[in-house]
């Protein structure tokens, strides 16, 4: 807890009110810092001056926590990329994947707070109902536009899963990603030894290329110009 939030406690300053939405923004602020395993209920309560039971009065557990936390990530998320209604089928895929890989990358482990959180509320379904509309209407069945948005969304999770494993904030590399030093110790085997700049380097570019992949993939499935 900061000195100056200390000393406005001690003075009496009235604090903001406990809510979900405070929690949950601070549980974001406090994922920046320590990451997922660091973020425990009672390291957040501490940064809200509160003792860990108070949250229980909003989160029954840390997963609904994290379910609030990928939600208000998907509100600042589709506040930050807005559709467009003239997209065609391949720009929304790509736009909308393009969109939500910027998001994780905004926050240490938001691939892992994202993957497996259920919203709360309807907050998605307004962005759904349209995209799907879109795909539908370009010749897509239903099951096929889910289908292809649904693969989409799970390459881009798991491109930032394996992206942050590596880089958890941009500038930022874990000990063992050493390119150079994997090359050497894989020296035996030079097409593995030489693909580490292709698995673990420029994850802009090789993150594009894996979309038009998808893309021209669902193109070539559906027979969906």
């Amino acid at each position: 807890m900061s000195t100056e939030r200390t000393e406005s406690t001690a003075r009496g300053e009235r604090r903001a009110p406990l809510d979900r939405a405070r929690v949950a923004e601070t549980a974001l602020r406090l994922l920046n810092e320590v990451g997922l395993d660091g973020m425990t209920v009672r390291a957040i309560a501490r940064e809200l001056d509160v003792k860990a039971p108070a949250l229980y009065w909003h989160f029954k557990d840390k997963q609904a926590l994290l379910d609030e936390m990928a939600t208000e990530m998907f509100r600042r998320m589709i506040a930050g990329t807005p559709l467009d209604p003239a997209d065609t089928w391949r720009e929304r895929l790509l736009r909308t994947s393009r969109g939500l890989r910027a998001t994780l990358l905004g926050y240490r482990d938001g691939a892992r707070v994202f993957s497996g959180s259920r919203f709360t509320g309807g907050v998605h379904g307004e962005q759904m109902e349209d995209t799907l509309r879109l795909f539908t209407e370009a010749g897509f069945t239903l099951a096929q536009a889910v289908r292809a948005t649904q693969t989409a969304y799970l390459f881009t999770i798991g491109y930032v899963t394996e992206e942050q494993g590596v880089q958890p904030v941009p500038g930022e590399r874990r000990e063992g990603y050493d390119v150079e030093e994997r090359a050497r110790q894989l020296a035996a085997y030079p097409l593995t030894a030489a693909a580490g700049r292709e698995i673990f380097e420029d994850y802009d570019r090789h993150f594009e290329e894996g979309l038009a992949l998808l893309v021209a993939g669902v193109g070539a499935r559906y027979g969906v110009a």
